[in-house]
């Protein structure tokens, strides 16, 4: 019957709308009929065992929770489920008849928007990643937690599918090195659980197990008006959806990182991380990450037993044997650096500390977004003074203390840090130094130097953007300058100068880095 209907839809006299060409988009699960303006999607009567749709009632059901879900997502995209009735040959959109069919309808967009054809263009942006990165964090922070009592929030609620891909990948390998490999990785992703599972149990209490996306990647998000767009949100199978926001999000950074663009994924996490505040998922990054590959390299396998030609075995295998690795690098004991900021706001700090995440996957503290966290914005009356509101001494002590707590929490849970601050006294750097002392460290701190002109066209440009996170003016920066606290000789010998106006000298930094620390 789906066959013919898919034919007999093409046919604009049924639709209550223009009908620019019809086009159809088909996948293991779904039909997509594409009419210019609006596209029309139906499920496939199949059962892949996670998914069952051989039911017309189930299809409906599905049909109208992938609207419900997906418009928590975007808006002006899902619009309605449309029934069909009439008969396959001859359907009605709509109408009084018999029901025999589904379909969501959808605004269509055009498919070189999605951001996988974006990236694969070359023109994927840093600024893409951070709108996607705030999408998905303000998503993390309103979707509905899953109750503590639910069969699926628990930890071995949470390892059980971890184990499941090992169980299902084995059968299908026979090379020796393939086996040893997964082995490893299964040793490894149970050391990791059993060492982790405390963390898991206090974040399924604790409401971190939420109704999530459960499949974002880049074909999964679009440009829309201009803005990023994330859509297609697992609808048909609850264990993929009811999961921690940390592995939600890692799967995004999986996949960039499987397209060659671990600087993003680095940026994607740091940038997920300051949104949401939600250090503690520092420490499950990794294991995260590591499920998500192996769950591609388990679907890239599932083609093996269909594939007779020796060539597509082989490239089957090269598929598998991609992901497997990248699994494996997740594995890697790591490389950490604490490097701090010192210099007056709008000097370039910032810039310099986001270099650091893309080229080292360092995680950025950045005392504006902390202090706000810790004490709201800072009052309409008392202005941006520098010792008043939420910039008084006090409120700065509790803020660098918080800076270096969540610094310590980094680095012990294998990251390197850059934390984005001015550092302008003495006994703030040396706090900083005793946290990279007591986790075994290395301790940088990053000399930021700009000509006073630089700074106030910088200022002015981020004052005019009205979307960064300081409050500093130029009266803040001279007070800055003359209670500035300059650099010991110890702490000259621990500190590479960056004039943040010269291109040349960040890229210095970068490689005086990579020499001192090859491992990062």
């Amino acid at each position: 019957m789906s066959q013919p209907l898919i034919a007999a839809l093409q046919n604009p006299t049924l639709y209550p709308h223009p009908v620019k060409e019809f086009q159809v988009i088909e996948t293991h699960i779904s039909w997509v009929v594409l009419t210019g303006d609006y596209a029309y999607k139906i499920k496939k009567p199949v059962n892949f065992g996670f998914l069952d749709f051989t039911d017309l009632a189930a299809r409906g059901h599905f049909c109208n929770e992938e609207l419900r879900l997906n418009q928590r997502l975007t808006e002006g995209l899902y619009l309605d489920v449309v029934a069909i009735s009439g008969s396959a040959d001859a359907p009605r959109l709509g109408g009084d008849g018999a029901v025999f069919e589904y379909a969501l309808k959808m605004r269509q967009f055009p498919q070189s928007q999605l951001l996988s054809a974006v990236q694969a263009r070359g023109e994927l942006t840093g600024a893409h990643i951070d709108a996607l990165a705030v999408q998905i964090a303000d998503f993390h922070a309103t979707t509905p937690a899953v109750p503590a009592d639910h069969a699926l929030c628990s930890p071995q609620a949470i390892v059980a599918p971890m184990r499941q891909n090992f169980e299902q990948i084995r059968p299908m390998l026979s090379e020796t090195a393939d086996l040893q490999q997964l082995d490893a990785l299964e040793a490894w992703t149970e050391t990791s659980f059993n060492r982790l599972e405390p963390l898991l149990a206090r974040r399924a209490a604790d409401g971190s197990i939420r109704e999530c996306h459960g499949d974002i990647h880049l074909g999964n998000a679009t440009l829309l008006d201009g803005q990023v767009v994330l859509f297609d949100c697992i609808e048909f199978n609850e264990p993929f959806r009811l999961i921690d926001i940390a592995s939600d999000a890692a799967f995004l950074a999986m996949d960039l990182e499987d397209r060659g663009l671990k600087p993003l994924a680095r940026r994607f996490v740091s940038a997920w991380l300051e949104r949401t505040g939600d250090y503690a998922a520092l420490d499950l990054i990794n294991f995260y990450k590591a499920y998500r590959a192996l769950v591609r390299a388990k679907v890239s396998l599932f083609r093996l037993g269909q594939e007779q030609d020796a060539a597509q075995r082989a490239a089957i295998l090269a598929q598998y044997r991609g992901y497997a690795n990248l699994a494996e690098s997740y594995s890697t004991i790591p490389s950490r650096l604490l490097a701090i900021t010192h210099g007056v706001s709008a000097v370039g700090k910032s810039h310099v500390a986001l270099r650091l995440v893309e080229e080292f996957g360092a995680i950025r503290l950045r005392s504006d977004v902390e202090r706000k966290r810790l004490f709201g914005e800072q009052p309409a009356s008392t202005g941006a003074k520098l010792d008043a509101g939420i910039y008084e001494q006090d409120a700065s002590a509790v803020t660098y203390q918080r800076l270096h707590q969540l610094a310590n929490q980094a680095l012990q849970a294998g990251f390197p840090v850059v934390i984005d601050a001015t550092y302008l006294k003495q006994a703030q750097r040396e706090a900083a130094r005793q946290v990279a002392e007591s986790t075994g460290a290395p301790f940088l701190i990053l000399d930021c130097q700009a000509p006073h002109a630089v700074i106030s066209e910088w200022l002015q440009q981020r004052q005019q953007a009205a979307v960064d996170p300081s409050d500093a003016t130029l009266e803040v920066i001279a007070a800055q300058q003359a209670s500035r606290e300059a650099l010991s000789a110890d702490e000259l010998v621990q500190s590479k100068r960056v004039d943040t106006d010269q291109s040349a000298s960040l890229d210095n930094l970068v490689s005086a880095i990579r020499q001192r620390l090859p491992g990062l």
